[in-house]
């Protein structure tokens, strides 16, 4: 199963930084380039533990939706989502949070296996996991602008 690991330093308080990578609504301004739109669940404001979201996007020219759920929510130091329906095999992403020095360490753990077996595999290898690494990371970089202005 592939794993993307990224650190995200942010001159923001820990809190600030964490209801901001939980916010619907800053999610959906950070991915208007795929169109995501929140269509069901928590479709606004600051999802919380056993929480669902149904996002509608476009991805690879294609629109697609993904329902996940917050299985695991401490605050402020880490939750984590996974994916209950959707494109993927499976997705687990976990979203950790350690004050440091007058900043934020943002972490993400984003786990996820493609369907459709070896040529999944390849896929992953070839193309999705370098995609799903600039899309978070994107995603990322909207969280720090904000948290720090």
């Amino acid at each position: 199963m592939p794993r993307i690991y990224l650190e995200t330093i942010i001159k923001a308080d820990i809190n600030t930084v964490f209801d901001l990578a939980r916010d619907i609504d800053l999610h959906q301004q950070s991915t208007s380039k795929t169109k995501e739109k929140a269509i069901a669940g928590r479709t606004s404001g600051l999802i919380e533990n056993n929480e669902t979201v149904t996002w509608r996007a476009r991805h690879l020219g294609v629109y697609q939706t993904h329902t996940s759920k917050i299985i695991n929510m401490r605050k402020p130091e880490e939750f984590t989502d996974i994916m209950l329906k959707g494109t993927f095999k499976s997705l687990h992403h976990r979203h950790i949070f350690k004050e440091e020095a007058g900043h934020t360490l943002m972490i993400d753990v984003f786990d996820f296996e493609s369907p459709f077996g070896i040529i999944g595999k390849l896929v992953n290898h070839i193309f999705l996991t370098r995609y799903l690494t600039r899309f978070l990371s994107e995603r990322n970089k909207s969280i720090k602008n904000t948290a720090e202005l």
